[in-house]
């Protein structure tokens, strides 16, 4: 996404209720407090920005552009946790404590989103994370104060594995070396049946040079009889697509990866026929939702929604649905209203599964298209993988 619309982001942003991060002002009986925790700066920065935008969207829709529920005014509170877990956590007590925020959306790292667990759960207020996505969030690290409408690590892995779990396939995993990572891999192992996986490759989250590690994995490979394929699951800074100037093909080797945001897609263009399965494609779901959010944000920013764009506004549409059905921010009754609670988003339903909170939601198995009318390779639509096609694992300890 150009800065252009970045800059138009953050004015709509600010363009709505918008409370400073230090404001320990004493809350209106007349207002809901949301705050939204989550990388305006760092490593992560574009899909915290996107997340953002998505969220005033999504409050702007589910409320009909009244930015008001039950008669209160929404009032979101922005925190920078800049990628960093003791800053995200401080600033959560902060917004649960001083800002008295009645619930909590982000953030964008699985790193801090695992920072912020215990936070929710000191306070007895709900997070609803988004778009984090490590499975130990709705797993082992889970409690009942966390709700998520971004996808998890398994819901990435076994779409994934519609797409290259094949017999005679050997798969080597590039994947950086934090929850986002290893909870991809572990998942992605777990969902493969038919392949074979023949090497895990985990390094820096500040990779810049991926010469030694594609090597080794090249090394893993080459020898391999049949289709050989690297996945590359990475988010954030580094291109690790660099490694297709090393020739893997001279030893037979494909590359494959999920979806990303429009500017990293870019990098999809040099392989024509990638397959793999994404969380969100603005052409990929015809939803009423994805209609309004695909219109609007071409009429405000000139530039079609991204990914992480659409996950912002499933975490807003869900916030206000929440409310409603709860008739208040009461935490007891938010999750019990919340619990099972279906909502429609621009990829369709979203239904919060009872046992851990995650969201159960399409995935889309794409093949990459190179399109000169646009600077991306396309993930054109194979199919839409249901919610119910994916037998996703719970993996908490309720």
């Amino acid at each position: 996404m150009s800065k252009q619309a970045f800059t138009a982001a953050a004015f709509f942003a600010l363009a709505a209720t918008l409370v400073p991060a230090s404001s320990a002002l004493a809350q209106s009986a007349s207002e809901i407090r949301i705050a939204h925790v989550f990388s305006k700066t760092g490593p992560l920065e574009a899909y915290g920005k996107q997340t953002a935008v998505g969220l005033m969207l999504g409050l702007d829709y589910a409320t009909g552009g009244t930015m008001t529920v039950n008669g209160k005014k929404l009032v979101v509170i922005e925190k920078d946790d800049q990628g960093k877990p003791d800053v995200g956590k401080s600033l959560l007590s902060a917004a649960y404590g001083d800002d008295k925020a009645d619930i909590a959306v982000g953030p964008t790292s699985s790193g801090v989103a695992l920072a912020l667990l215990p936070v929710a759960e000191e306070y007895k207020k709900i997070l609803l994370v988004e778009p984090a996505v490590a499975d130990s969030i709705t797993g082992d690290k889970w409690n009942k104060y966390i709700f998520r409408t971004g996808r998890n690590s398994s819901q990435d892995a076994i779409s994934n594995a519609v797409a290259l779990d094949k017999a005679g396939v050997s798969i080597a995993i590039l994947a950086q070396d934090y929850a986002f990572g290893r909870d991809f891999a572990k998942a992605f192992k777990e969902s493969i049946k038919k392949a074979k996986i023949v090497h895990e490759e985990y390094l820096p989250t500040n990779t810049t040079d991926f010469t030694a590690g594609a090597q080794r994995i090249f090394d893993a490979l080459k020898d391999k009889p049949g289709r050989k394929i690297i996945f590359i699951n990475w988010a954030g800074a580094g291109n690790p697509f660099k490694i297709a100037d090393l020739n893997p093909q001279r030893l037979g080797i494909e590359i494959a990866t999920g979806g990303n945001i429009l500017p990293a897609m870019a990098a999809y263009k040099q392989f024509p026929g990638m397959e793999g399965a994404t969380y969100y494609y603005f052409a990929n779901s015809k939803s009423p939702a994805n209609n309004w959010l695909i219109t609007e944000h071409y009429k405000r920013f000139k530039t079609p929604p991204d990914f992480f764009t659409a996950g912002g506004m499933a975490a807003g549409i869900a916030v206000v649905e929440a409310i409603k059905k709860a008739g208040g921010t009461n935490t007891e009754k938010l999750i019990t209203a919340m619990e099972g609670m279906s909502f429609e988003t621009p990829k369709g339903k979203m239904t919060f599964r009872k046992e851990d909170h995650q969201a159960m939601q399409s995935m889309y198995h794409f093949k990459i298209k190179v399109d000169p009318a646009f600077p991306w390779g396309v993930p054109e639509l194979v199919r839409e993988i249901k919610a119910e096609e994916m037998q996703v694992p719970i993996r908490n300890k309720r």
